[in-house]
């Protein structure tokens, strides 16, 4: 079907929430397990262990057996108290990255305690709207104490006033609530990490869905089922004969790109620019993160600047945040990547 269309369903018992656009798979969201690793968004009252000085870092106890860690941690001393939130998934075995810097996000505005000011997304323009949006912002947020700061986020460009408003007072009660916590109590989870329906409302909203599905049966109505097979094979066809292979290990990433039977003088470049554009919809789709390497088609060295091109352009419209590395000295591309989601493989039941 042509359009934007959200898909609300349970997975495994948890919730899950699948993006098409035009009939593609654009993202997928699974709830992990509760008994899994703090997840990213959720908050703590965490107590400060032992540093880490290689580090300049601080590991956490959390609760409930669960550990963090806080990177610079200059000032905080062992057995401190302190609200955290949760960053990223932790990597296997080791403990969860997270910051003393807050945020209470919703769909149409971020409340940020300790950065005052209040500030409106560049991508709305229109400064009768701006002006309009900012007085609404004031009002909502008259009574709220002097460190807390707010975002209006693009969607709040086709909301409602009264929408934007009534959110940001939520959003208000909400951090009044974690932040009026004692820091010197027991470690406990104080928010908890928003959950895959939640999350699909708020983060896919704009542009607006032509088709949200609510009822049980959406993924295999629509084909999400099939589609999470295909995506726990490491094989990525490429259109024509060429394909990639996308592989987590416990180090990095491994991203290996082919030809196939194309032997055109062009095909090595042809396959590597297919790669590089739908790799950060694989890579979203997967939950992959962390270092990724790329072992590309042959191509000529001269060739670099246009793969590097077209995998910033397809990086501008994915909402995890990626760096590229740069190239080895054997012609591999590195990047890092944010581990905001488990991996896919790691949220299925195994075989």
């Amino acid at each position: 079907m042509k359009g934007r269309a959200v898909i609300l369903d349970r997975l495994n018992g948890r919730e899950a929430a699948a993006l098409l656009v035009d009939g593609q798979l654009q993202d997928l969201l699974i709830d992990q397990p509760d008994d899994a690793a703090p997840r990213p968004g959720a908050i703590y009252r965490a107590i400060a262990e032992r540093p880490l000085k290689g580090q300049n870092g601080m590991m956490l106890r959390l609760g409930a057996g669960q550990k963090g860690f806080l990177r610079q941690a200059r000032g905080l001393a062992p057995g401190q108290g302190m609200l955290v939130q949760i960053l990223s998934v932790a990597e296997g075995g080791k403990a969860t990255p997270a910051t003393q810097r807050l945020l209470f996000k919703g769909r149409h505005a971020i409340l940020t305690p300790g950065a005052r000011g209040f500030n409106i997304a560049r991508s709305i323009r229109d400064e009768a709207l701006r002006d309009s949006l900012l007085e609404c912002a004031h009002e909502a947020m008259e009574g709220a104490t002097s460190d807390l700061g707010l975002i209006l986020r693009s969607a709040a460009e086709e909301a409602h006033m009264d929408e934007i408003a009534q959110e940001i007072t939520t959003l208000k009660t909400l951090a009044a609530e974690v932040l009026g916590e004692p820091t010197d109590a027991p470690p406990a989870l104080l928010m908890e990490a928003p959950h895959a329906h939640y999350l699909a409302w708020r983060d896919w909203s704009l542009p607006a869905p032509d088709l949200v599905h609510e009822a049980p049966g959406g993924f295999h109505d629509h084909g999400i089922d099939e589609r999470i097979a295909e995506l726990t094979q490491p094989r990525v066809p490429l259109g024509r004969s060429a394909f990639m292979f996308v592989e987590p290990t416990r180090a990095l990433v491994s991203v290996d790109v082919n030809t196939g039977g194309d032997f055109s003088f062009a095909a090595g470049l042809k396959a590597n620019l297919a790669a590089v554009r739908d790799l950060p919809r694989q890579l979203r789709l997967r939950g992959l993160g962390g270092q990724i390497v790329i072992d590309f088609a042959p191509m000529a060295k001269k060739e670099r600047r246009s793969i590097e091109q077209a995998l910033s352009r397809a990086l501008k419209s994915d909402p995890v945040e990626t760096a590229l590395v740069g190239w080895t000295p054997l012609g591999h591309l590195e990047l890092q990547r944010k581990r905001e989601r488990r991996a896919l493989a790691d949220l299925l039941p195994a075989d």
